[in-house]
């Protein structure tokens, strides 16, 4: 007799131990169980098939379906494989009819585990049964100071959190980075909404760099190091992780995600966890078979084209779990909680030794560059684009207007206009600089109220702005892709409708809460 359930592991999980048993009686009974409960299809064919393999069975099997050997969903058959099929029947027959096969003989003395490195590949560093927990926050900074989208994703995290202690045991916002001389920053994360904040201070660390960065963050979230350092945790990995989709967190995310042997949704404009049921036999295991995963983070992002969006999951397939569940943050994609001073958490130093090797680059020389321009936190963004060309000059100082009539706006420009020959006459050439551009390869913006004059629309424009609140648009073109994803669509010609607008804005005629509740006079729609 067994006291092994079939029921409770997967069909791969039965296969395994089928190969241990050569007993028919074992075997029978295993069938049994597996008939008593799940009853499932290719579980009775792996038994069979170890029925026959030690000759207890003939080919008229009780209880499988006739044909079932060749009409299994997942099946390979000559169709399938082509003539890699007829290749490896030919090597078959070959040594059925007790000729040498020279290749075998050769490949068996050359397979080392280096001449088929993948085959049979293991997932040994993945967890199975692991125990995971909290949501991670990699929080960039910059010149000693926090980027603007490290309070954005505290922000969401915290209300992410909140959330999940709602429906499930309360788990914490971990924020950690790294630096030089950065325990204050980790105190302001604290105050930002983690619970938790993981620093590493070291004077080589004050510029990103790859290899140190990487080795620091996946070392802090396996949670290896001291005691001291680690005795506040007691899981194997973080559940999820978050980083900002900026050119520093795109890199260290897919690195860090890479060593800790999982996942990655890049570029995520919105986040929300909830239990989701699936029937992809590579989840479950199993054809037919439905399986509930809870606590999933799902990650949306905008598609290639720009006009829809995908969520992302990151599920675990049997046998091989997929954590943390990890996603880079769009800047301006959230709002920030305000800060709070008095907030309690904990603030841990992380300790590790840092190689001299990881530090091979070093720079030696630079230059401070001015301050660039962040045109996110705004309320209101005024972007012009080439509809600007009759009189490129003209054009720029009138959305310039525009901005100086709202309290708290900044101009932007499309990617048309920084790569056009445009001449710009006086004070005005400096708006056209790469600074100040929207979209895909950009800064990414989510105002209250966005104006798009003479903007087109093209998708990688919308990547950079379709998060805003109110979208109005200025354009002589009525099929301008633009018009598609505008609250507001104002035909006309910009050197007209930009003044008209300006006026209204400054004898307040127009307010900004009454056009972004659509109460305001925006046009002919």
């Amino acid at each position: 007799m067994t006291d092994f359930d079939p029921t409770e592991h997967t069909v791969d999980e039965l296969d395994d131990h089928l190969e241990t048993v050569d007993d028919e009686e074992i075997l029978q009974t295993i069938l049994e169980a597996e008939q008593a409960g799940q009853d499932r299809k290719t579980a009775r064919e792996a038994v069979h098939r170890r029925l026959e393999a030690i000759g207890a069975v003939d080919d008229d099997r009780e209880g499988v379906e006739e044909g079932t050997e060749t009409e299994g969903e997942y099946e390979e058959t000559r169709e399938d494989v082509g003539e890699e099929a007829e290749g490896e029947d030919e090597a078959a027959e070959t040594a059925a009819e007790g000729e040498p096969d020279e290749d075998a003989d050769q490949e068996a003395e050359e397979d080392d585990d280096l001449s088929h490195p993948t085959r049979d590949k293991r997932h040994v560093r993945a967890l199975e049964d692991g125990h995971y927990e909290d949501m991670w926050v990699f929080c960039e900074t910059q010149g000693g100071e926090l980027l603007e989208v490290a309070k954005e994703m505290l922000g969401k995290a915290r209300e992410l959190m909140d959330g999940f202690a709602e429906d499930h045991d309360e788990e914490r916002v971990v924020a950690f980075l790294m630096g030089d001389d950065c325990e204050g920053l980790a105190e302001e994360c604290i105050a930002y909404g983690a619970d938790v904040a993981v620093y590493h201070d070291d004077p080589r660390l004050e510029r990103f760099l790859h290899k140190p960065y990487t080795e620091i963050a996946s070392h802090m979230a396996r949670g290896e190091g001291t005691v001291e350092s680690t005795d506040w945790r007691e899981y194997d990995k973080p559940r999820y992780v978050l980083f900002p989709a900026t050119n520093n967190g795109r890199d260290l995310s897919a690195k860090v995600q890479a060593e800790l042997d999982s996942g990655l949704a890049s570029d995520c404009s919105d986040l929300f966890i909830q239990e989701e049921e699936v029937s992809n036999p590579v989840k479950t295991g199993e054809p037919g078979v439905k399986k509930t995963f809870e606590k999933v983070l799902h990650m949306k992002r905008p598609d290639f084209s720009g006009f829809e969006y995908s969520t992302i999951l990151c599920l675990d397939n049997p046998g091989r779990e997929f954590h943390p569940q990890g996603a880079s943050i769009i800047p301006g994609s959230f709002e920030p909680i305000e800060p709070d001073p008095d907030r309690e958490g904990l603030v841990i130093e992380h300790d590790m030794d840092l190689e001299d090797d990881w530090f091979r680059v070093e720079i030696t020389e630079y230059d401070q560059l001015e301050a660039g321009i962040d045109l996110t936190g705004h309320e209101v963004i005024v972007c012009l684009g080439r509809g600007i060309a009759d009189d490129p000059t003209e054009g720029m100082e009138l959305g310039l207007d525009l901005v100086d009539a709202f309290a708290d706006a900044e101009l932007g420009i499309t990617r048309g206009i920084v790569t056009s020959s445009y001449q710009f006459e006086g004070h005005v050439e400096e708006y056209a600089k790469e600074e100040r551009q929207i979209g895909e390869t950009g800064q990414v913006v989510a105002p209250e109220l966005y104006v798009a004059a003479g903007v087109s629309g093209a998708v990688q424009h919308k990547v950079g702005m379709d998060e805003s609140d109110t979208i109005i648009a200025i354009n002589t073109d009525t099929d301008a892709r633009i018009r598609d994803f505008s609250d507001y669509f104002v035909e006309g010609d910009l050197f007209e409708v930009l003044p008209q607008l300006t006026d209204a804005v400054e004898s307040g005629e127009v307010e900004l809460e009454a056009i972004a509740d659509g109460s305001g006079d925006g046009g002919d729609d």
